[in-house]
């Protein structure tokens, strides 16, 4: 037995994607847009000097530590005339403001995205991408109404991730995942994930122009293919184990696919059905 996710036609998926693009953007304000912040924090000295010198100091940082909006203040005041911050000055600052932030989007009832996941570089610290230096951001007890999605699910450290989904704030994505790994490595990962959260696993691509020769829709496509026959793979094999019914994968499907990210972002569910409908899952005996 075996459970199979259909992709979207190569002939229709630009068409599909304008589509709801458009709709988006009319039917729903800018404000309601999710944040995207960014975890990257380069030095000011790493716009000068050479490449590699650039590469070492974009170095990925997840701890945002608790911080005093005093001491922020004294730091924006102090070097806010063009003076370069040291290290931990710079990090007090960046501490202070991601948290208030993330309050912010609770309040508005906004999903917040954390950039997670290693590359960028052979100077590049990867032990910065850990996610579990965000626990302190998840467990923080003024960000609870705060949600927090992982994009690229902490490659990685996906297991970390797996571990964080207990966080009733933490999401994750598995886009970039989609063209980084084949299917048969994805689907462990997805796997892992479904068995306990399959709640909190939101599904994604990251498409993006690689080259003149690998433009957007063909990184699209591959991501879509790949992502979805990942799925298929960790479905069919706890199927097969006896985890779960049929049924159960096909609801677990459609949950990755659509049904947990039109919760988490309050997305209008009647609509998204007729968006979708055309790459919606079939299955196959």
């Amino acid at each position: 037995m075996s459970l199979q996710l259909a992709s979207p036609p190569v002939a229709t998926r630009n068409g599909l994607a304008c589509l709801l693009l458009e709709s988006f953007i009319f039917t729903h304000r800018l404000a309601e847009e999710p944040l995207v912040l960014a975890t990257h924090r380069p030095s000011p000295s790493a716009f000068k000097g050479s490449q590699s010198k650039q590469n070492q100091e974009l170095t990925p940082f997840c701890d945002f530590d608790e911080a005093s909006e005093t001491d922020a203040g004294q730091v924006y005041a102090q070097y806010i005339g063009g003076a370069e911050p040291s290290a931990a000055d710079y990090k007090t600052l960046q501490d202070v403001l991601f948290r208030y932030v993330a309050r912010e989007a609770g309040r508005l009832g906004l999903a917040v995205h954390i950039h997670c996941i290693d590359g960028a570089g052979g100077y590049y610290r990867m032990t910065g991408s850990n996610p579990l230096l965000l626990e302190s951001v998840f467990n923080d007890p003024s960000l609870r109404k705060t949600s927090f999605v992982l994009v690229h699910g902490g490659y990685p450290f996906t297991r970390q991730t797996a571990s964080l989904m207990q966080k009733p704030n933490a999401y994750a994505d598995f886009s970039a995942q989609t063209f980084i790994l084949y299917p048969r490595a994805l689907s462990e990962i997805l796997r892992s994930w479904l068995e306990w959260y399959p709640e909190k696993i939101l599904f994604g691509t990251d498409a993006f122009i690689v080259s003149p020769e690998v433009d957007w829709p063909e990184l699209a496509w591959l991501s879509n293919a790949t992502g979805r026959q990942a799925l298929a793979l960790a479905l069919t094999g706890m199927m097969n184990d006896g985890e779960i019914t049929r049924t159960r994968a096909v609801e677990l499907a459609r949950m990755v696919l659509r049904e947990n990210a039109i919760k988490l972002y309050q997305l209008p569910s009647k609509q998204s059905s007729k968006l979708i409908d055309g790459i919606c899952l079939s299955l196959r005996g």
